[in-house]
């Protein structure tokens, strides 16, 4: 059983603690707030546990990302020694709200939350998936008509080599089967 820590209890990281918990997986959900009990999400599994975001990405084999992507680098760059060795998978946007509160302009044109979050973190593995999705998609791609397509990518650092191979299932079809986000290694740097 993989161990996984979700930084992030929206609604994003609510719904991947509540199908990866009921995948099987142990699943603890990073909170700024772990004692607050009254303002923990409700619905999820029984074995879903809280704790603040340094315990999240210390005792997690993998880490997700599912915080605000306009404070995320800033927030991880904080928990560089809990994450350092880590796969951390990037599921957020960086873009600024716009007056009407929804998403506007990038924080990073021309580049990535995943490329700065990979500069600053050079010794965690950094994956970025399923951020060009809404978040009901994420764990319920039955849901669509037409099956949606998730892009992963991940950056070979030359003082790390490679990122490890990444592998978590859920069950996010309507007829119960399993689907699975794989990484696989990426190509070797060219010289």
């Amino acid at each position: 059983m993989t161990s996984i820590g979700i930084l992030g209890d929206g609604r994003v990281g609510t719904r991947l603690a509540g199908k990866l918990s009921a995948a099987g997986h142990h699943v603890t959900l990073g909170v700024r707030k772990p004692e607050n009990t009254a303002a923990r999400p409700t619905g999820l599994p029984p074995r879903s546990t809280f704790a603040d975001h340094r315990t999240t990405a210390r005792t997690a084999d993998i880490v997700i990302n599912a915080t605000p992507g306009d404070s995320s680098l800033d927030r991880l760059t904080g928990l560089r020694t809990e994450l350092a060795g880590k796969i951390l998978i990037d599921v957020s946007n960086a873009t600024r709200d716009d007056g009407d509160g929804l998403p506007g302009d990038l924080c990073y044109p021309g580049s990535s939350l995943a490329e700065k979050l990979q500069t600053a973190l050079p010794d965690t593995h950094v994956v970025k998936t399923l951020n060009t999705m809404l978040f009901m998609v994420m764990t319920a791609p039955g849901i669509l008509a037409t099956p949606p397509t998730a892009y992963l990518s991940a950056m070979t650092n030359k003082r790390r080599g490679p990122s490890p191979p990444c592998s978590v299932t859920w069950a996010g079809r309507p007829n119960g089967s399993k689907t699975s986000a794989t990484s696989p290694r990426p190509a070797p740097p060219r010289p």
